[in-house]
């Protein structure tokens, strides 16, 4: 089976969030059309970064954004309530942003094991360029040193399902600048810190290298997952 009937891997670029935001609802709403119609859903793998901007999840707390309105202006930053699931991130330039578009029981996934599967293509590209990461339990995400107190994120991921068709997804920081962080309780969390790939690499990341890697992680593994349901 080729790539595309697997999965279709495409590249936005630098995109305004809301414009982002706006087209997956778009090819959400078709794909979940086309599948209650019984037509062929075709499965995608968004990649793109976004300008400054913060959003908060539908059942994030309001106060872990620690910026008011004319503060928010002044670091070139918007602010931005979505309909995904978790608390409030940051996006911006050098953080690769993904957004897949399944339907989820074209491979025989739930929920849960879709959200294992992102952690695991995310968990098998940073092992790649030498970084040991994983799993903290309770936590959805992707973490380094989960269990120690030097724990920090590099991964977050919040999702949206229906009828079994996602959107929304994960942002991992490959060459973020992670000073953005400082102005919020990361996915609500207060006690643990972020990190990217340049910080823990010490050089900056080839973007498009990690872009390549990644699509190529998750044809695999969502090629396996349909496989063995």
């Amino acid at each position: 089976m080729v790539m595309e009937e697997i999965l279709a891997c495409e590249d936005w670029g630098l995109v305004d969030y809301r414009a982002a935001w706006d087209r997956q609802e778009r090819i959400f709403a078709d794909a979940i059309h086309r599948k209650q119609a019984g037509l062929p859903v075709v499965n995608r793998l968004v990649l793109c970064e976004h300008p400054h901007v913060y959003t908060l999840g539908k059942s994030g707390k309001e106060e872990n954004m620690l910026l008011d309105a004319i503060q928010l202006r002044a670091k070139q930053a918007e602010f931005v309530r979505t309909n995904r699931g978790g608390d409030i991130t940051y996006h911006g330039p050098g953080q690769l942003v993904g957004y897949p578009i399944l339907d989820l029981e074209h491979y025989g996934l739930g929920l849960k094991r879709y959200i294992y599967i992102i952690e695991e293509a995310i968990i098998r590209l940073l092992a790649g360029y030498g970084i040991s990461a994983g799993r903290l339990e309770g936590a959805t995400g992707v973490w380094l040193d989960a269990h120690e107190p030097s724990a920090r994120k590099i991964c977050a991921i919040g999702v949206r399902s229906s009828h079994f068709v996602t959107m929304h997804g994960f942002a991992l920081n490959v060459n973020t600048c992670l000073d953005y962080f400082n102005y919020i309780h990361p996915c609500g969390f207060v006690d643990k810190g972020v990190t990217s790939m340049s910080r823990e690499l010490g050089h900056t990341v080839d973007m498009k290298s990690v872009k390549s890697a990644l699509c190529g992680l998750f044809v695999r593994l969502l090629a396996d997952a349909s496989l063995h349901p």
